[in-house]
């Protein structure tokens, strides 16, 4: 049964980095632009698909949970390919249950109806330039032969509110034959991060596996609990049908509210939640595992050729307050104005 939770202690408040020498990180890195105002900066790479690898306040360190090493970006996907944790932001197609029930390029996923890996077109191959200037960079994916999708991204600063990025994403039905589809952001982060999403009722909220995660839901903001030091690893997933379109997440010194149009439950697929919150947190070890803030847009039946489009807004802070519940819903009530959110 969902409870209150004590916050995590202090020594595991803080939200880890890994260390590296600066010639083993210089390494590692993708190929990636760099979006910078003097108040926010972040790196977009066309490889490892077309994804967000960094977003911070200037000096501070990144939000995103992020790991360049983890593939060889240089080869090509295909349909037996796997999942390369690469990390930081990125933009699936759901629903989850679908992913590979309409290709015919690996039977053997087909017939199982994997719900792994994510489509490899989408989230491995190289993106194309569309074009970059200032503060803006858009990237095309391939069309996929598994999804059927092909992908639109744009990264750009906000004009008027430097300390904001927004995220676009335009699907398109690449197949010769009706699509139903969503677009799913899907943004990692370090596990200790605390997150807080505006939900009217646990009616609006269930986990699976059943019991697999604890959050705190109180004067309509939800918060999900992190694990104690002696308590087991806590693996699972939140899905929630939130009462405004925002989430906030607070970590390292940083807050990041992410903005997004709300949607009534009738319009997200029935097997996903507008929000989704995936936990893997081990109180033991908070400098593995991972918190992946997702937000889903309307499920659409998409014709041939026809597209889609979702977005998110950006807005990251500084936060010099205490790691507690009541701190962070303190310092989100008294940014709301600024912010613009509806906050219960």
């Amino acid at each position: 049964m969902p409870r209150p939770h004590p916050s995590f202690p202090a020594l595991h408040l803080a939200c880890l980095c890994l260390l590296a020498t600066p010639a083993a990180l210089a390494s590692a890195l993708l190929p990636s632009h760099r979006l910078d105002n003097d108040v926010v900066e972040s790196r977009v790479s066309e490889v490892a698909g077309g994804r967000l690898l960094s977003f911070a306040l200037k000096g501070k360190p990144n939000f995103l949970l992020v790991d360049e090493a983890a593939g060889d970006p240089g080869v090509a996907p295909d349909a037996t390919s796997g999942h390369i944790r690469y990390q930081g932001h990125e933009v699936w197609i759901g629903p989850q249950r679908e992913w590979w029930v309409h290709q015919d390029l690996n039977p053997a996923r087909a017939a199982a109806k994997a719900t792994w890996p994510p489509d490899p077109w989408l989230s491995l191959a190289k993106y194309a330039l569309v074009h970059r200037k200032q503060g803006e960079i858009v990237l095309d994916s391939p069309a996929s032969p598994v999804s059927g999708i092909q992908l639109r991204k744009r990264y750009a600063l906000v004009s008027g509110k430097p300390d904001s990025l927004r995220l676009e994403a335009e699907a398109t039905n690449r197949s010769d034959k009706p699509a139903g589809r969503d677009i799913w952001f899907n943004t990692r982060v370090p596990a200790p991060t605390m997150t807080y999403v505006p939900v009217a009722s646990r009616d609006d909220v269930r986990i699976e596996p059943a019991g697999a995660l604890r959050y705190t839901l109180g004067g309509g903001l939800l918060s999900l609990d992190l694990p104690l030091p002696g308590e087991a690893r806590r693996k699972g997933k939140l899905f929630a049908q939130p009462s405004h379109g925002w989430l906030a997440a607070f970590c390292d010194g940083q807050a990041l509210v992410i903005q997004f149009a709300h949607q009534p439950r009738a319009a997200i697929h029935p097997a996903q939640g507008q929000v989704e919150l995936y936990q893997d947190a081990d109180a033991d070890a908070p400098g593995k595992g991972m918190l992946e803030l997702e937000v889903h847009a309307p499920y659409v039946e998409l014709a041939p050729g026809e597209a889609m489009r979702a977005s998110e807004q950006w807005t990251i802070l500084p936060y010099l307050g205490p790691a507690t519940r009541d701190a962070h819903l303190d310092f989100l009530r008294r940014h709301a104005a600024q912010l613009g959110l509806s906050i219960p």
